[in-house]
């Protein structure tokens, strides 16, 4: 199963690639064909839904170029028109950049480890950029000294692992859950062994006068924050949608999340490092690229905007800032909602499974004898009210996603599939309320609703001590199942995921030669 990440299927709910929901798991040697419409423009990937595998590198790019009427917000980076024109023909040829992390055990084998010890295992071993990186083994002083204040408040007196991991056996890492620590190997979370392999050069030409690089999140675990020595990064799209460009010198991207860089290519012409470091309180990590003139002199190594940990090195250094999103051009929403889905997140039985729906764990390979979108009245849809959810056609929607505390909650990045949606308002504590109507009155500075991000993923903030909440709101336009997931894949496939049926009232009948209860392939 490969859906689509980002891409609306409008009219197509049937190629949205997700198991038990629009399609059964595709056999070895079967054949499964996705068609679309390629109706919005921007960045987007594709990868496995199926078990892990994105973790074992089942991904890759999807680009669409925007059609001519829609308007660039180039204008807003550079005023005269031969800039304009390079980052028009720079945005048509992009380069794409996977920033990930990767793990020595194949995903199946590390949920194996999981079931067997109890321990939710979140330390990978090295970051790789467009598939290729090292284990760079960290000096325990250095560790010592990059570990933050918050990050020593966690540890109470215990050391991060020599793989910069919180321990395994971390009270705030792991929540009170029973762990047969003997069945965890020792490497999961420590004996780290460097090595030497394949680095990734994305090669620039300096006559082109721009660049245009698209960084799509497709890690797993990490959450990584990019940059690139003495080259500012000026983000003009996100998660395939213009914005206001904001200039920045490092840009923090969760899981599954995409960004698109312009950047100039008026520095001397050297190689120079582009830098990935996991910015997570749950691990010390880092990986590097080239990123190289056409014609190169040397290896410029001066001037890193981030540290091994993703912190910026001066206080002059800026990251890009989420709050200061603005669409380009703006993009209304309702001012109303008709219906509430208001979910907890939170840790359910074990250390390494997640609920989404309150209560319950959405299945990570769901196997039903026939999908959602085959039979969304099903038994199955009945029995779990906690973790399928209906809507009607042409209603506007609010998600309240709670996170809740204590001892620890990571941010949970959430990407819906089907609908990009707006992130109308976020806050710490809890969300007593029974609507954003109610919500407002009472905290009406954490809420905008004059011109909201247009995302298809976004965080929870971060839960420490006290829960935290976030609101996306959408309108049903395209009928159908689909799922609603964090993106971290550990927490996916302990069950953080609900399913939404879309438009129940105007369910979409299933083409020809589509088979509702087999994916044998023709």
């Amino acid at each position: 199963m490969l859906p689509l990440a980002g891409i609306t299927q409008l009219n197509t709910p049937y190629s949205d690639g997700v198991p038990g929901v629009t399609q059964q798991s595709i056999k070895p040697g079967g054949i499964f064909l996705y068609q679309w419409t390629a109706d919005e423009y921007g960045t987007y990937w594709y990868h496995s839904h199926a078990r892990g595998q994105i973790d074992d590198g089942l991904y890759g790019p999807i680009v669409i170029a925007p059609t001519p009427d829609i308007p660039s917000p180039f204008g807003e980076i550079a005023r005269d028109s031969k800039s304009q024109k390079q980052m028009q023909a720079a945005e048509k040829k992009p380069f794409p950049i996977f920033v990930s992390d990767w793990n020595h055990r194949t995903s199946q084998e590390a949920y194996d480890v999981s079931v067997a010890s109890g321990v939710d295992t979140y330390c990978t071993d090295s970051i790789i950029i467009n598939g290729k990186g090292s284990v760079n083994c960290i000096p325990r002083a250095r560790l010592d000294q990059l570990t933050s204040p918050p990050v020593q408040q966690l540890l109470n007196g215990q050391k991060l692992t020599d793989k910069g991991c919180l321990p395994a056996d971390n009270p705030s890492g792991q929540g009170d859950y029973p762990h047969d620590f003997s069945k965890l190997p020792p490497d999961v979370f420590g004996n780290c062994k460097p090595t030497k392999g394949s680095q990734t050069t994305v090669q620039v030409d300096q006559a082109n006068g721009w660049a245009s690089l698209n960084f799509i999140s497709s890690a797993g675990l990490e959450t990584l924050t990019v940059s690139i020595d003495k080259h500012p990064l000026w983000i003009y799209a996100v998660d395939g949608h213009y914005i206001q460009p904001q200039r920045v010198d490092a840009v923090q991207i969760f899981n599954g999340n995409r960004y698109s860089a312009m950047v100039q290519l008026d520095k001397p012409a050297a190689k120079y490092t582009l830098r990935v470091a996991s910015s997570g309180i749950n691990q010390i990590i880092y990986g590097n690229a080239i990123f190289s003139y056409k014609i190169p002199t040397n290896l410029n190594t001066t001037a890193p905007a981030i540290d091994e940990s993703g912190v910026p090195t001066a206080a002059n250094v800026t990251l890009f800032d989420e709050a200061r999103i603005v669409n380009y051009p703006p993009v209304p929403v309702s001012q109303t909602a008709d219906q509430t889905i208001k979910l907890g997140l939170h840790r359910e039985g074990a250390s390494y499974k997640w609920t989404s729906g309150t209560k319950g764990t959405f299945p990570y390979d769901l196997k039903l004898k026939k999908t959602l979108l085959a039979d969304p009245n099903q038994a199955y849809v009945n029995q779990n009210p906690n973790l399928i959810y209906k809507t009607k056609n042409g209603t506007w929607v609010d998600l309240v996603l709670v996170a809740t505390a204590p001892p620890l909650q990571p941010p949970h990045p959430f990407h819906k599939h089907s609908n990009k949606f707006f992130v109308i308002g976020s806050g710490a504590g809890d969300f007593p309320w029974a609507s954003v109507a109610e919500a407002q009155k009472a905290q009406p500075g954490a809420f905008n609703l004059k011109n909201p991000p247009v995302r298809d993923g976004f965080y929870t903030p971060a839960a420490i001590g006290s829960s935290s909440w976030v609101v996306f709101r959408y309108q049903v336009v395209n009928p159908g199942p689909f799922l609603l997931h964090c993106h971290i894949n550990a927490h996916l496939e302990g069950g953080m995921a609900v399913g939404i049926l879309d438009g129940i009232d105007r369910w979409p009948r299933l083409p020809g030669g589509y088979a509702a209860d087999d994916a044998t392939g023709e």
